[in-house]
């Protein structure tokens, strides 16, 4: 490790050293599990915890040295000495597995060593580290949820106590440790003897407690003193001790920390040291972390030499009149020309003053602010000439910008956050400045590179054509970097073919939005606050008093303490109140107060998603939602700002949301088209299953159809019950759903759950067969593959860390079927909008939901754009089984469902 990777050091030097087991069961009983998870179900609450709470401590504390202890599994001196010895434990919940490991993953990428010790604790290791540090000049921090540690402490030597989460986390010197319990740190082990302690089950002396203990210390120096004098200490607090005193000295024997371990690791390797980017950023992919990703690479800074070059670009060239910008596009226009958009108005800024071009030996900048009428149409017909090449970063936002200045952009064959997508889906941001100092280091920081649409910046003064010609440069410079990478990785034909022609529909669409019946909108609030005011009342008169119905600390006191229901799952906090749990224990009581409070609870999450709506509606009476192309890894668009993706429609309140998204004035009606059960269409093809095939092509149930042979009935025969399971299974297959995951959403055990997808295999053997093979070859490949070439690079394949090899085989498993049926209805909307081109009709598409169309239908066109849709979605792709469109209308979402 050079000098200059190391971060610069602070007076005086200070070690952190910290218990790895304990921050993390801290971290995870912090975050809820349920939201934290990866796309394939991997929880990583615990993981996030311990990385935000340590990127704290080091921004706090600005440690010199860092280090994790962790224990082992196998066994130690003291659980050879007392076999009951941390006996008792609850049993490690099963959301938890695996998080330590990726834990040490990690801290592996951060350059910070994780030290473990056979036959020794965490404890025992932090101890010994205490003890280097302070006599290597040191000073340390021990951050540990064990009291233990406390007989560490000295005027060099602090303990980090976490309380409560994951950010209140005091330190605690002498002077605390004798406020709170009456002996100084060194005798703190001495305490413990006495009084015992419930985490290790080291049982103490009855009846004697901190008080008494710490008096006992005071008056004769220590344990030694007390035992020296055992015999003159009266009453039954005494015979208890005497009764007890081989307890109390094995406690003292197993409770001291050893500070004189051969470490495996030397204090100079514990030097706090910058992350290893690359590392980083692909583990970070793999978890989905990107909040944290930010936090981590913005406390550090940039390496050195690592850091990103300042861009060396021609100096630009005011374009202000007709006649330089004719002559500078004449002697530059035949190259492809990078494009960028200067606007103003902070981040998500969509007002464009400015646009800035790239050639490969030129640049220049046209302020549109300053523009007259003559050079705006010379303007207008280079951005509308396909004879002009341009690359652009995110073609979708500068295309809707221009065209609310009149401006049409065309002859765009490149849009490098697409291209920069394709070839790693998994990364979560594709934001210019990160794409060029990731590919071409080079540094396009805030305060010099404006990023068009959602990602605009907001400049102070006058200068706005040198950040955005910086910015045109580097797409250019961008595109010709990545095009070969993305041939080598098969998404040349996806760029050119789909994507980059979707993105000018959906710009389209998201300029067109969806008209909204405002006062059916207005209504749905007042009806959603009063029932949200009527079940309040409802759940007061159930217990008798007033209670915070958003508060799980109140709540626990009601349903735990005051009307004493069964327990929920054990959190750190009490016991939990989440939704899942507290439905199960409405099913188990069917208490009013619960019926209320879920009532509450229901009515208060469809308010805030109509309040979110009435936010939303534009001047013009309807939503405009923004889709993005590069958010999901498997090729799904995203739909932001408002996400109408996720508007509920399987309670009867949620399909009232849809009843106020409706025909726009001059239209006649709406139209929805979905496919059926894409996904298992899929599966059939891929995994050519045969009876799945033959399902499809006789027009059955599949659901029905896979449970008779499941579960050994007829047809006829198959109950709801088990047509949910299979149904559940089925979808759960293609999204790599393990046994765990299965058994949780069927609410059924693991056994069953593993016994229901063993008969499934056995009778459909054909799609076990291809789940197998699929991961197989993505192993050998590095990647998967959709029908249609979309490739996801899943390195983690070949991980030497089990959790994240089980993170990339789920995601080998659902990414060639979901991103399939991603590239399927994307294939229709292509097909459909050239439909309605070709007719030359008027209606157009409004929204994209998942495998669902909305169109909005102009007067006398119903019969040819159903008649069009219906071809054009069952056109989109040659499968083995038929793809089935359904076809609603109606003058609401709703209505139009079916």
């Amino acid at each position: 490790m050079s000098e200059s990777t190391k971060l610069v050091a602070t007076e005086p030097q200070r070690l952190l050293v910290i218990d790895g087991h304990s921050m993390a069961f801290r971290a995870f009983y912090a975050l809820p599990a349920e939201n934290f998870s990866t796309d394939t179900g991997q929880h990583t609450n615990a993981v996030h915890g311990f990385v935000s709470m340590l990127l704290t401590m080091i921004r706090q504390q600005k440690p010199t040295h860092v280090a994790v202890a962790f224990d082992l599994d196998t066994p130690t001196f003291r659980s050879l000495e007392y076999t009951e010895y941390k006996g008792g434990r609850n049993k490690t919940p099963e959301e938890f597995h695996g998080q330590i490991d990726l834990i040490q993953k990690v801290m592996e990428a951060m350059n910070i060593p994780t030290i473990t010790m056979d036959g020794y604790e965490a404890d025992d290791i932090i101890a010994t580290l205490a003890a280097q540090g302070e006599a290597a000049g040191l000073d340390v921090l021990v951050v540990s949820g064990d009291r233990d540690a406390f007989q560490l402490i000295t005027e060099k030597t602090l303990v980090l106590y976490p309380k409560k989460g994951i950010s209140d986390i005091p330190p605690m010197d002498g002077d605390a440790v004798e406020a709170k319990y009456f002996v100084r740190p060194e005798q703190y082990s001495d305490l413990a003897a006495l009084v015992g302690e419930t985490a290790d089950n080291l049982p103490g002396v009855p009846g004697v407690g901190p008080k008494t203990a710490a008096k006992w210390i005071n008056l004769y120096g220590g344990l030694p003193g007390i035992l020296e004098n055992i015999d003159a200490i009266k009453g039954k607090v005494g015979d208890s001790l005497r009764e007890h005193v081989e307890n109390v000295t094995r406690n003292r024997r197993l409770n001291h920390l050893l500070r004189d371990l051969e470490l495996p690791v030397a204090l100079e390797a514990m030097i706090l040291d910058r992350p290893n980017r690359e590392a980083v950023e692909e583990l970070f992919d793999a978890l989905q972390f990107n909040t944290l990703r930010k936090r981590l690479f913005d406390l550090f800074g940039d390496d050195p030499q690592d850091a990103a070059e300042e861009a060396e670009i021609p100096a630009h060239e005011m374009l202000g009149g007709a006649a330089a910008l004719e002559a500078w596009f004449a002697a530059h226009g035949a190259q492809l020309l990078g494009v960028h958009a200067a606007t103003v108005g902070g981040v998500g800024g969509t007002d464009v003053v400015g646009l800035a071009f790239a050639s490969k030996d030129a640049t220049a900048y046209v302020s549109l602010e300053e523009i007259d009428g003559e050079t705006e149409q010379a303007l207008a017909k280079v951005l509308s000439s396909v004879s002009h090449s341009k690359a652009v970063h995110d073609f979708k936002g500068t295309y809707k910008m221009l065209k609310n200045r009149g401006l049409e952009l065309a002859g765009v064959t490149d849009d490098t956050m697409i291209t920069a997508y394709l070839i790693q889906p998994d990364r979560r941001s594709h934001d210019l400045p990160d794409i060029a100092q990731q590919h071409l280091r080079i540094s396009l920081d805030d305060s010099k590179a404006p990023a068009s649409g959602q990602l605009a910046l907001d400049f102070e003064g006058p200068d706005l054509a040198t950040p955005a010609v910086r910015a045109a440069h580097a797409v250019r410079e961008l595109s010709q970097h990545l095009a070969g990478m993305l041939v080598e990785r098969g998404g040349d034909a996806l760029l050119k073919e789909l994507e980059m022609p979707l993105s000018l529909i959906l710009a389209r669409m998201e300029m067109s939005g969806i008209a909204i019946d405002t006062a059916k909108l207005d209504g749905l609030y007042e009806d959603f606050t009063v029932t949200i005011n009527r079940a309040t009342e409802e759940a007061y008169g159930a217990i008798g008093h007033e209670v915070n119905l958003s508060s799980p600390k109140q709540l626990q006191v009601v349903l735990f303490e005051e009307l004493d229901l069964p327990k929920t799952k054990k959190i750190k906090t009490g016991f939990t109140t989440d939704a899942e749990s507290l439905q199960d224990l409405l099913v188990k009581t069917g208490h009013p107060f619960l019926v209320a409070l879920m009532a509450y609870r229901d009515a208060t999450k469809l308010r805030q998603t109509v309040e979110g709506l009435r936010k939303a509606v534009a001047s013009d009476g309807r939503i405009h939602t923004t889709y993005a192309q590069t958010v999901a890894a498997t090729g799904r668009l995203s739909s932001l700002n408002p996400n109408l993706q996720n508007i509920p429609v399987r309670s009867e309140e949620g399909r009232r949301i849809r009843e106020v998204f409706v025909v726009g004035e001059g239209y006649e009606t709406l139209l929805t088209a979905d496919y059926s059960q894409i996904e298992m269409r899929i599966m059939a093809h891929l995994s050519e299953d045969e009876g799945l095939i033959q399902a499809y092509q006789d027009g059955e149930d599949l659901h029905r159809f896979v449970g008779s042979h499941v579960f050994n009935v007829e047809p006829a025969d198959v109950t709801n019950e088990m047509r949910s399971k299979v149904k559940a299974m089925s979808y759960g297959l293609a999204y790599g759903l393990s046994s765990f995951g299965l058994s949780k959403q069927l609410k059924i055990s693991v056994d069953e759950a593993r016994t229901l997808m063993k008969d499934y295999f056995s009778r459909f053997g054909a799609v076990r067969d291809y789940l197998r093979a699929v991961v197989d070859q993505a192993r050998k490949d590095g990647y998967t593959e959709t029908i249609f070439g979309r490739r996801r690079y899943l390195p983690e394949l070949a991980s030497d860390n089990r959790q994240l090899r089980d993170i990339a085989e789920r995601a080998a498993l659902n990414a060639p079927i979901q991103g399939s049926a991603a590239d399927i209805i994307k294939r229709a909307m292509l097909g459909v909008e050239e439909g309605l081109a070709e007719a030359g009709l008027k209606s157009r598409m409004l929204l994209q939901v998942h495998d669902e169309l909305v169109l909005e239908v102009a007067a006398g066109e119903l019969e040819k754009v159903e008649k069009i849709v219906r071809e054009r979605m069952g056109a989109a792709a040659e499968l083995k089984v038929p793809l089935d469109v359904h076809v609603g209308i109606g003058t609401s979402w709703q209505d139009a469902g079916h």
